[in-house]
């Protein structure tokens, strides 16, 4: 059984609007007392890096929400100066502190009482658990999980729980590969590579607010179109799929879309100097790339 221990819950902020961060903090208070209370964490400290511009958090309202709900959590706040993207920003976090347990949100999300409980349920039964992945509402991440085990390819980290002994292990996230985007399927597939599993924990619930345009597809930002582009590349080279590489690369120096081209000629500006990422799993035995996705899906969006 899991022994009592810490917990840092970490989330990197970028322009966020503060009155949905400070949504999502209410949420993580009722969560957190649950966890304590039920004896499954002694103490949780909730930390912010901000990448944004300007400061989303002054210190005294850091300090009035320490005052607020200091019976239940410890809030941090990092202000990084600069935008570090998401790998790099949660690198720094992690690093912050020596807490036994890792928990990872997006600024975002709202969790359901039980989140964290039901996130903790996995390492109870089993000692080779590497990452526990909550599941997203209204709209669930269409990625194959097994049906009784719960194991999956990679753990979006919208919210998942990692042990700090293994995400030490591993290195954390490969910030100097990925800025945005498949930084978390890199370091799940990191994790499965050091013999862990990945698990979708189903009864672990938050709201993410993720909406679909009017025909039912992402809405997505600019700048998640481009690092998305970039991030296939990179992890398709990274995992030792030159095909599927060579496949991606063709298809974007040939496409009129403005970010393809971007990212194609990034990528080969990465591969001149250098800077292409040490080339891992060369059986593909853990890297999943089917038909266009990162691992088997239940449904398509």
């Amino acid at each position: 059984m899991l022994q009592i221990k810490s917990l840092q819950i970490q989330s990197v902020l970028f322009n966020n609007d503060l009155s949905r961060v400070i949504r999502s903090i209410k949420s993580i208070i009722r969560a957190a007392d649950f966890a304590i209370n039920k004896g499954v964490f002694d103490k949780i400290t909730l930390y912010y890096g901000d990448g944004s511009r300007d400061r989303i958090f002054t210190d005294a309202e850091i300090d009035k929400l320490n005052a607020e709900f200091g019976e239940y959590i410890t809030v941090k706040y990092d202000y990084f100066e600069s935008n570090l993207g998401s790998a790099r920003g949660h690198n720094r976090l992690a690093n912050l502190s020596e807490s036994d347990f890792i928990m990872i949100i997006n600024p975002d999300i709202l969790l359901a009482p039980d989140t964290i409980l039901q996130l903790v349920k996995p390492y109870n039964y089993s000692d080779n658990v590497g990452i526990v992945e909550a599941k997203q509402l209204p709209i669930e991440h269409p990625k194959y999980y097994h049906p009784k085990t719960g194991e999956t390819s990679w753990a979006s980290t919208a919210c998942v729980l990692i042990p700090r002994n293994i995400f030490r292990e591993v290195g954390g996230f490969d910030a100097d590969t990925f800025f945005l985007y498949c930084d978390d399927v890199d370091f799940s597939w990191m994790v499965r590579l050091k013999g862990y599993r990945i698990i979708y924990q189903p009864s672990a619930v938050v709201f993410h607010d993720k909406t679909l345009s009017i025909n039912g597809a992402w809405q997505t930002s600019d700048a998640e179109d481009y690092y998305s582009a970039e991030a296939g590349l990179l992890l398709a080279y990274k995992w030792s799929r030159l095909d599927i590489l060579n496949n991606i690369l063709q298809y974007f120096e040939n496409s009129d879309v403005t970010y393809y081209q971007k990212a194609a000629e990034e990528f080969k500006r990465r591969k001149e100097a250098g800077r292409l990422p040490k080339q891992l799993d060369v059986d593909n035995k853990i890297g999943e790339f089917i038909d266009n996705n990162y691992g088997k899906m239940r449904f398509s969006l």
